[in-house]
């Protein structure tokens, strides 16, 4: 940073208050990045305002949020890699245990077809959903897709089911089997996209 303009350094004062969360070497680095693309700027373009240059560069938080997107999964790793620091999980519910409540709701349900398990089938999936929403491993969408499959949509389709008076046997045990491969597939694909 050999830059004496006070622009500058407010600047990169800016991006280093707003990327706090960044490993030290990381903001070490993005700091120095952003110093030489200035200087390499202002020596190609010397008639140009400083302040051209810097809004040309973006808002330091959009910068900073940027650089802690992309050092997410980088600084999570490497966490892992060296052992130290914390473990790389920051929610406070592992992401595994809504999945298998949600999925274990049904089956539960069908094996103790009398009062307790539904009782404890739908405990189970109100309680998967809930902690689904509230977990830091998903993005909304994938919150709310999880939610529609594992314990909306199977919900209405047993209500609708029990409501119809369909006789019960085998096209009750086919939709549950069907209903039970939903849950365990929408189970499968958060496992796979959830973040660290």
């Amino acid at each position: 940073m050999n830059t004496s303009a006070d622009p500058v350094r407010d600047y990169l004062s800016a991006v280093e208050r707003e990327g706090s969360a960044l490993p030290a070497d990381r903001r070490q680095e993005l700091l120095a990045d952003l110093a030489e693309h200035i200087e390499v700027t202002r020596a190609e373009r010397p008639d140009a305002a400083i302040g051209e240059i810097l809004a040309e560069l973006g808002d330091p938080r959009t910068i900073a949020a940027t650089a802690l997107a992309e050092a997410g999964n980088g600084a999570a790793g490497a966490s892992a890699r060296s052992g130290a620091g914390a473990p790389t999980r920051r929610g406070k519910v592992h992401p595994l245990v809504p999945l298998l409540m949600l999925t274990l709701s049904l089956p539960f349900m069908m094996i103790f077809p009398d009062l307790p398990g539904p009782l404890f089938g739908v405990l189970f999936r109100v309680t998967g959903a809930v902690l689904l929403c509230t977990s830091v491993h998903w993005t909304a969408v994938q919150k709310t897709t999880g939610v529609l499959l594992t314990a909306i949509l199977p919900s209405a389709v047993i209500t609708t089911w029990n409501l119809s008076g369909a006789p019960g046997g085998t096209p009750a045990l086919l939709a549950n089997l069907v209903t039970l491969v939903l849950l365990a597939c929408t189970a499968a694909w958060l496992w796979r996209v959830r973040r660290a």
